[in-house]
């Protein structure tokens, strides 16, 4: 009985030892999942050749906050390896009945955002970054062998987010006293980022944040402080469009405050995040100060392209994509800068006296 029992003892050990052989490491092409397409953008400039992005919501005609997703989008959430999604309520279908193997990536976790917070995370520097470094090693966990090649894209990534942000301080240094106001909330944290002031009225602020009717006597004081050109620009969200946000514009054009429109998706004109940051930072620093411009360095992006040329080796069209991002930010910096027009559009070439917000959920 001793040896028969030792036999099994043995025998139990070696069938461990087995199981614990059969288990390999994923390797393969990374099945990543973004609810939006700026965030499924970043995810795919930092993850490159080995992650394939999809992402639900990236229409600029849509209204984000009504979004319903539909059953396949919800099938493909539910196969996703990575799921990549903003969070503070903006998207939390994303995260309803996702495989329990399922890495998520939250920009709102990632910052620490919370229910009540601005959700147009895409827009700050510091979720971006934030995000970028949590994508790297999440790709790095999933597939340990590729760890150098993600740190390497990030690398990257930081660069060219480093130009930017550079780009952003030497206007915020040189435009201390710029103000502004907005029909919503969408540009909140890019316009703190430019250092740029909000002015808009606090009661109309208040009447939108609380998905009420805007009073009146709020939107008059509105219209008296375009007429009075207290703002420097208006920004204006396109895919959030009434008849009293038309009645801003209308206001702004009239009283030749320049208008930028600045939607909540990504334009499909736009390959990357950063390049589609940078081309609304160079239309905002251009509307309110047109002799200011905000030109880019371009070594940073040459040198990029040839890190991508390596890439390209391997098969992919890496090489192309960033070429394509950087004519992409090139052709929108000689739009903006070639113009003094009073209206500058950076969506889907939506009429800004067509469009607005009255949205609850909107912070400024």
């Amino acid at each position: 009985m001793m040896l028969a029992s030792a036999a099994c003892g043995i025998g139990g050990r070696k069938a461990g030892g087995d199981a614990q052989s059969k288990v390999v490491a994923k390797t393969g092409v990374i099945n990543v999942v973004a609810s939006v397409g700026q965030w499924g953008s970043l995810a795919a400039q930092i993850g490159g050749k080995d992650v394939k992005v999809t992402s639900i919501l990236t229409s600029t005609g849509v209204d984000a906050h009504d979004f319903e997703p539909k059953t396949s989008d919800l099938t493909a959430l539910g196969k996703a390896e990575v799921v990549v999604a903003n969070g503070v309520d903006y998207d939390s279908w994303a995260t309803k009945s996702l495989s329990h193997e399922a890495t998520v990536v939250s920009a709102g976790q990632t910052v620490g955002a919370t229910k009540g917070d601005n959700p147009h995370l895409w827009f700050s520097k510091d979720a971006r970054s934030g995000m970028a470094k949590e994508l790297a090693a999440v790709f790095s966990k999933v597939r340990p062998a590729k760890k150098a090649y993600f740190k390497k894209r990030l690398q990257q990534w930081q660069r060219q987010e480093k130009q930017l942000d550079a780009s952003m301080q030497k206007f915020a240094q040189g435009h201390a006293k710029t103000t502004y106001a907005a029909t919503e909330s969408v540009a909140y944290y890019l316009m703190s980022d430019l250092g740029v002031k909000d002015v808009t009225p606090q009661s109309y602020v208040q009447a939108v944040m609380n998905g009420g009717e805007v009073a009146p006597a709020d939107l008059q004081e509105f219209q008296e402080l375009l007429e009075a050109r207290k703002a420097d620009v208006l920004v204006n969200n396109p895919q959030e469009s009434s008849q009293m946000t038309n009645l801003l514009t209308g206001t702004a054009n009239k009283s030749e405050v320049p208008v930028v429109d600045v939607t909540e998706q990504m334009p499909k004109q736009y390959d990357s995040l950063t390049d589609w940051v940078a081309a609304l930072v160079d239309s905002i620093t251009t509307a309110i100060d047109p002799e200011y411009g905000c030109t880019s360095d371009g070594d940073d992006a040459d040198g990029e392209d040839s890190g991508e040329a390596q890439d390209s080796q391997d098969g992919q069209s890496e090489q192309s994509e960033q070429s394509d991002k950087t004519d992409a930010s090139a052709d929108a910096k000689d739009s903006d800068t070639s113009t003094k027009q009073k209206k500058y559009t950076t969506g889907d070439g939506d009429d800004a006296s067509q469009s607005g917000n009255t949205k609850s959920g909107t912070e400024n």
